[in-house]
């Protein structure tokens, strides 16, 4: 099986952009990967991989990539005839994309492959921020089975039952945030996880975000003011909560043939993929395990390495209940022990490991559809050593874990992907 290197990332600055397109979005985060990657255009590249998830409540539902790259063929900066696959997974779209770019790779159908992730939640001459929530919300719908919302409904009234708590829904909430509370108060009701320890990865991830010039929210807070907050869904209050945002990010993949044939100062940064996995998620018992033990350990098999071996992780806390919880099912600590490992500063900054370096999505903010890539590039700048006050110590094997979408007490879909430096 061939190997295959990122040699560039890119993100934009995840924020409130009503005033970028998603051309806009587009452009920024390509001529940024281009740059990365010491290229001046793109004529290399032959096949791109394009996540969006919302383009199509802005009037644009098919060949969203074709439509957003349209004007950079025209000028010469993405080569003509050169196919944009279009990639959907809800929170798991980047990282879908990133997959994809990866396999045509190692299948040997091609040297140079785009991966690309673009999103937009607010809307030029949006008023308030209550009018893009809901629309925000109503649009989220389709992370979850419209067909048989009564199924997913009882599977939460059930677990409710167990955790001894009520499930509830209403106006001005979105079930992605009221899913993740109930899994949390599941685990409470199962561990003895408290709203402190999730508090504390709340805190610890806005601490790292204000080293992050490209975080959605870039200030410290402390475990106090994380629980004095808004509640959003008990036991999640506002700090714990992915803030709604936009953005795009991005990676270009090649082969080791490719890479042999660039500039040192191309190789000397470049960053060996060295397994992706994705799962698919289902109606899980309370007690089963997620899919992404699953994914981590079919990765860790095809790697030969150990959770033990991984020096920085990016994981998907749309929550910070998810930071505690991945811990555990990605072997990092023992089940059940995810609450007093990140309350320990297990995950913080010299920590067992560093996870969430870049602010996690709580704090960096969560574009659905560009957030995989934008984990990506955080991987690779620690990787590179070029993190600056966030970066971890002789870091050469990073984790990054993504999941996507709703299937009952999980994601519908997960990605795994472990990258290592060389040198």
């Amino acid at each position: 099986m061939r190997d295959v290197w990122i040699i560039g990332t890119h993100s934009t600055r995840f924020a409130k952009r009503p005033d970028d397109s998603f051309k806009d979005l587009t452009r920024e985060t390509y001529l940024g990967v281009l740059a990365d990657a010491g290229l001046e255009a793109g004529e290399v590249i032959e096949a791109g991989w394009f996540g969006n998830c919302l383009m199509h409540t802005f009037g644009q539902g098919g060949i969203r990539g074709q439509v957003s790259t349209v004007e950079l063929v025209d000028e010469g900066l993405f080569p003509v005839h050169v196919p944009i696959v279009n990639v959907e997974g809800a929170c798991a779209t980047a990282s879908m994309a990133l997959h994809a770019a990866v396999k045509e790779i190692r299948a040997g159908d091609a040297e140079v492959t785009l991966a690309m992730g673009v999103e937009k939640t607010y809307r030029k001459g949006a008023e308030t921020d209550a009018g893009v929530r809901q629309e925000m919300f109503d649009a989220y719908r389709a992370g979850f089975d419209n067909f048989d919302e009564d199924r997913l409904v009882r599977e939460y009234e059930k677990a409710a039952a167990f955790a001894g708590c009520t499930f509830e829904q209403g106006p001005g909430r979105t079930m992605f945030m009221d899913t993740y509370a109930l899994q949390a108060a599941v685990h409470m009701a199962r561990h003895g996880t408290t709203q402190a320890h999730i508090a504390a990865g709340a805190a610890k991830n806005h601490t790292y975000a204000a080293h992050n010039p490209l975080a959605q929210y870039q200030f410290p807070m402390t475990v106090d003011e994380v629980l004095a907050d808004r509640p959003v869904s008990w036991p999640l209050t506002r700090s714990m909560c992915a803030p709604i945002g936009d953005g795009a990010a991005s990676a270009i993949v090649c082969s080791g043939a490719f890479l042999a044939t660039l500039p040192e100062r191309v190789r000397s940064r470049a960053v060996e993929v060295v397994a992706t996995v994705l799962t698919g998620g289902h109606y899980r018992a309370i007690d089963e395990r997620s899919l992404s033990f699953h994914a981590a350990r079919r990765a860790y098999e095809r790697a030969g390495i150990t959770p033990g071996d991984v020096d920085v992780a990016e994981v998907h806390d749309a929550t910070s209940f998810c930071e505690l919880y991945q811990m555990e099912m990605l072997g990092f600590c023992e089940e059940g022990q995810g609450g007093p490992f990140v309350a320990s500063g297990a995950t913080g900054p010299g920590g067992v490991i560093p996870t969430n370096t870049g602010g996690g999505l709580v704090s960096k903010g969560h574009p659905v559809g560009a957030t995989g890539l934008s984990m990506i590039h955080e991987l690779v700048t620690q990787l590179r050593g070029e993190a600056g006050p966030r970066q971890v110590a002789d870091a050469r094997i990073a984790l990054q874990e993504n999941g996507g979408g709703v299937m009952g007490l999980e994601e519908a879909a997960c990605s795994v992907t472990l990258l290592r430096r060389h040198g």
